[in-house]
């Protein structure tokens, strides 16, 4: 094979120590929408397309510590039930068997996403009627 059966695909341009920007999105406004967007933007010290993006991105990341957040929260919450379960009869003076205790491990790892969600549900119907 030669050389030019291999083209490569040159490597995006660099600006001032970064890619260039090279891609879009679009939307479309009403007059008053984009006011108030122009408005912001100048409030800001930054064009409107500076200030989009930099909302965009900032959104873009905030959804992925959305994520994690959520990740976290879940495991709290399974921590939490695995102390309740283990310590309410500890307490109490019951001993558990090693099969007693793996159960609980087993129904923590499978129950723990379902009450987080649902106690952020609770939360958020508090929200609401405040």
């Amino acid at each position: 094979m030669r050389a030019e059966d291999h083209e490569l695909e040159p490597s995006p341009p660099r600006l001032r120590g970064r890619v260039a920007r090279s891609r879009s999105i679009g939307t479309k406004l009403t007059p008053d929408e984009e006011k108030r967007i122009v408005a912001a933007a100048e409030a800001e010290g930054k064009v409107p397309s500076e200030w989009a993006r930099d909302l965009l991105l900032g959104g873009a990341a905030s959804a992925i510590r959305g994520e994690l957040d959520m990740h976290i929260f879940t495991e709290l919450v399974g921590l939490q039930m695995l102390l309740m379960g283990a310590l309410e009869p500890l307490l109490r003076g019951e001993t558990r068997t090693t099969d007693q205790v793996a159960n609980l491990f087993r129904q923590v790892q499978t129950n723990k996403a379902a009450k987080a969600q649902e106690l952020l549900a609770k939360r958020g119907q508090k929200k609401e009627t405040q």
